[in-house]
């Protein structure tokens, strides 16, 4: 079978509800960036930080993955698949993804305050567990802080995606403004040979000079799009 990489962003779960932070009315608006996902933020404030990503991770409990979460997830019956995400969420799990590769850090999780990738101290948190409190400790001692890859801090997962983009044969971006890096660049990797899709309701500038495939619209039907079209001979797919 082909490799078929997908790159998603928060487009791809904006339609099970949950909230963007950079379109109008999104999380930034609400909550500076400096205060909640960064070091200096959760320096400064660790009790803020703490309930914005309780309050985050509450949320999922309410959301359910959406029709292009359950379209990448079948995929997986004809291609190998591997997803890497920009999201946080759980939503691609839940769908049925098997491999998924998540390049922010996982809203589920938490990790030490000192050594936040060390694995013996990242601890994935049952439904019950969701509501992180101000004291609670993680196996070093320190606070237990989101195992979130905050402005600032290295993206330990971009080698492993790269790994997987090398090996494409068909690489799908869906749902992200390519404007935040290292994950925007992960374009670059993409063999020459490679087919490239973009899925998104809105104009996005890749960066790159090379043929792609555009399906202009959202995750659910651009994914629906895209079936149809990986069924097809690619000329019969628009290009830019």
């Amino acid at each position: 079978m082909k490799n078929l990489v997908i790159l998603s962003g928060a487009g791809m779960s904006a339609e099970s509800g949950i909230s963007t932070f950079r379109d109008a009315g999104g999380l930034w608006d609400k909550y500076p960036v400096e205060q909640v996902a960064t070091p200096e933020g959760y320096a400064r404030n660790p009790e803020l930080v703490i309930n914005f990503y309780n309050e985050r991770r509450k949320q999922l409990l309410d959301v359910v993955p959406n029709a292009g979460h359950l379209g990448v997830a079948d995929l997986e019956r004809d291609f190998n698949v591997t997803v890497v995400t920009q999201n946080v969420d759980n939503l691609h799990e839940r769908a049925g993804s098997t491999h998924v590769i998540h390049l922010h850090g996982e809203l589920t999780k938490v990790c030490s305050s000192r050594d936040p990738y060390n694995p013996h101290f990242v601890k994935e948190l049952a439904p019950e567990e969701y509501e992180v409190k101000l004291g609670d400790k993680a196996g070093d001692g320190t606070q237990l802080r989101p195992f979130i890859v905050w402005f600032g801090e290295s993206v330990p997962e971009i080698e492993t995606a790269i790994r997987y983009v090398e090996q494409a044969d068909i690489f799908v971006i869906i749902g992200t403004s390519l404007n935040v890096y290292p994950a925007a660049g992960l374009l670059n990797y993409v063999p020459r040979a490679a087919e490239v899709y973009l899925i998104d309701p809105k104009p996005v500038d890749t960066h790159v000079m090379r043929p792609i495939h555009v399906i202009q619209k959202g995750a659910s039907e651009g994914v629906k799009e895209l079936r149809r079209c990986l069924q097809l001979p690619s000329l019969l797919c628009l290009r830019t």
